[in-house]
């Protein structure tokens, strides 16, 4: 190998040389930037960490259920074809792929089928509500098993066959979800 061939390997591209940007630490990031003093917008969740679904009808073919949900009411489809009952709520039904579906109201009682504690972890946005319970909820009257946070008592005094209700959680931004909540 000649002398040339040597230096040429030795010697770093430069674009390895020119200098790089600092490095980003938490310090300099965006939330540090803001007024001290004001509050954070209603909606700083990035979109694709936002727990929450988009709700309009220009956004999803399922804005029904958030209209129903806004008005204290769970829905759900259903097919009119085969009868399957789908949750949650689809554009298609899953078993004969038709999508003419119809929207049925479902039952606002159920009960605690099983049920955990969230202790760490919580999704964005919840971390000051740790720690809450979770759950799935067999609903009254229908074959279906939902999962939801569960409010109303600590999660140590929650008990499986407990009865709880559907309300619905309106979120800061003009947004709606919903909770179970026991029923004492």
């Amino acid at each position: 190998m000649s002398a040339t061939t040597k230096a040429r390997r030795d010697t770093p591209p430069e674009e390895a040389t020119a200098k790089a940007p600092p490095p980003v630490t938490e310090r300099s990031s965006v939330a540090e930037k803001r007024d001290p003093g004001k509050a954070p917008p209603a909606a700083t969740t990035p979109f694709l960490l936002d727990f929450f679904p988009l709700e309009g009808p220009d956004q999803t073919r399922l804005a029904r259920f958030f209209e129903r949900l806004k008005e204290g009411l769970l829905c759900t489809t259903r097919c009119p074809r085969c009868g399957a009952l789908h949750w949650p709520p689809r554009v298609a039904c899953p078993a004969c792929h038709a999508e003419d579906l119809e929207w049925i109201d479902l039952p606002s009682t159920g009960r605690i089928y099983a049920f955990s504690a969230v202790l760490a972890g919580a999704p964005l946005g919840m971390e000051s509500d740790v720690p809450f319970a979770v759950g799935l909820v067999d609903l009254d009257g229908v074959p279906l098993r939902i999962f939801g946070r569960i409010d109303g008592r600590p999660w140590k005094e929650l008990d499986i066959g407990s009865a709880v209700r559907v309300e619905p959680l309106p979120l800061a931004d003009g947004r709606v979800f919903y909770r179970f909540r026991t029923v004492d």
